[in-house]
């Protein structure tokens, strides 16, 4: 972390404390719950900040709020727009209607419906426009120019920051204690306003971002001058796969943030279904990134009372099963097996008997007879089988192993077996004719 001029930089902690009866007014004090779980598995008191049950389902209405509160009489009758596909049209749709303003919002071309669905409920007027957010963007600030609304970015404004800030004052008054904070990164707003309301209080403690490794912006940036651009790639923390991280949040990141660890997909799979299961809390991609870096090491609560902001749970759900059983695979928790043996009466069930024995759910059966790579007298049987974890399908294909079953192929998810003396290699072209 830079040392800090805070009379420079673009938002100050008096900007914070001006937010909160704004923000306190719309959206919710949410709570604070102690993880047992998590305490036990790392060897320090953690607690999540469950900001999943803010209103519109994410900390993006306390910016949302804050911003539009500063308008003044013209600029709130002509109305407020921006782009967005998820949280931040839910969250403005929301702060904009409570206060009386017109809001716009520019969704790109196949925003999932449900979340297009949710903006419209809220009371925004929603238009569709470009093949993705960059687009759309483009679209809502020409219109912003034309109409003259004005435009609402999603995290680069110090009126954002300031409204998400709010988060980090709640945080401290229920947690007096605190000694680190692990806050999810995309734009910055949020680590940002969370590590200024913290350090400014109690500058010991630790502030930990956490990025999707897929789309490292802000971990690239930290500790430069200016903004480091990345490719835009798909992450299932699609709420934080920021290609470019903000102007404005950069220089407040480098004051109140420590470091920005970043987490592979596999980790954030396993940490969506962490909280499902032990937790019994849907989140998001992007809310499961702080949870995703303690379960994976990427950062060390030293035995200090941690907290973990869980900062949204928008998940469509047409595709959280699908969400759901991605991070199952990426766990180790679903593996596929494919056993090629003799085209004979009992096959699969001397397979299935072998699995049932090591104590896998089978998901899936498939039989394959139709294969051209297959030589003649084979089949193969594929499986999709629920298991504990990556030690023990290692155990599952160990026993299979025992029982004649080669080991001929991996990869991630699928393991591939032979019978033992059923040969996969092309007859020879010398034999007799």
């Amino acid at each position: 972390m830079n040392s800090r001029n805070d009379s420079v930089l673009p938002v100050s902690f008096a900007d914070l404390l001006a937010a909160r009866p704004i923000v306190a007014a719309l959206a919710r004090e949410t709570p604070v719950v102690e993880s047992r779980r998590l305490s036990e598995e790392l060897g320090a008191p953690i607690a999540l900040k469950v900001e999943v049950l803010q209103r519109a389902g994410s900390f993006k209405v306390r910016g949302a709020a804050n911003f539009v509160a500063s308008l003044d009489g013209v600029a709130r009758a002509r109305g407020v727009i921006a782009a967005s596909a998820g949280n931040h049209a839910q969250g403005l749709a929301l702060a904009a209607v409570a206060a009386g303003v017109p809001c716009q919002v520019v969704m790109p071309h196949g925003t999932a419906l449900p979340k297009e669905q949710a903006t419209r409920e809220y009371g925004a007027q929603v238009r569709l426009a470009g093949a993705d957010l960059g687009e759309a963007a483009e679209v809502a600030q020409a219109l912003a120019m034309e109409h003259e609304w004005a435009y609402v970015p999603p995290f680069d404004d110090p009126r954002i920051v300031a409204g998400q800030g709010t988060l980090g004052l709640e945080l401290l008054e229920q947690i007096p204690d605190l000694g680190v904070a692990v806050v999810p990164v995309g734009g910055g707003s949020l680590a940002a306003g969370v590590g200024l309301a913290l350090k400014h209080q109690r500058p010991g403690i630790r502030v930990v971002g956490v990025q999707a490794a897929a789309v490292p912006s802000a971990a690239r940036s930290h500790g430069q001058d200016q903004p480091q651009a990345v490719p835009a790639r798909w992450t299932l923390a699609d709420g934080c796969a920021v290609p470019r991280v903000g102007a404005v949040t950069l220089p407040l990141l480098n004051a109140y943030v420590d470091e920005i660890v970043t987490v592979s997909e596999e980790s954030i799979g396993s940490a969506i279904v962490w909280l499902l299961e032990r937790s019994n809390l849907v989140v998001e991609g992007a809310g499961a990134l702080g949870v995703a870096a303690l379960l994976s090491g990427a950062v060390d609560p030293g035995g200090r009372r941690t907290a973990v902001v869980l900062s949204g749970g928008n998940i469509d759900i047409n595709t959280i099963a699908k969400t759901v059983e991605y991070g199952l695979a990426r766990a180790g928790r679903y593996v596929r097996l494919v056993a090629t043996v003799p085209d004979r009466p009992g096959q699969l069930a001397a397979v299935l008997r072998s699995v049932s024995e090591q104590g896998a759910n089978v998901l899936q059966v498939e039989h394959h007879r139709r294969d051209p790579s297959l030589p003649v007298g084979a089949v193969n049987i594929a499986l999709l089988l629920e298991v504990r974890g990556v030690e023990h399908s290692q155990a599952l294909v160990g026993a299979l192993g025992e029982r004649g079953y080669e080991r001929v192929g991996a990869h991630p998810g699928e393991v591939h077996l032979v019978l033992e003396g059923l040969s996969l290699e092309e007859p020879s072209s010398d034999g007799a004719p």
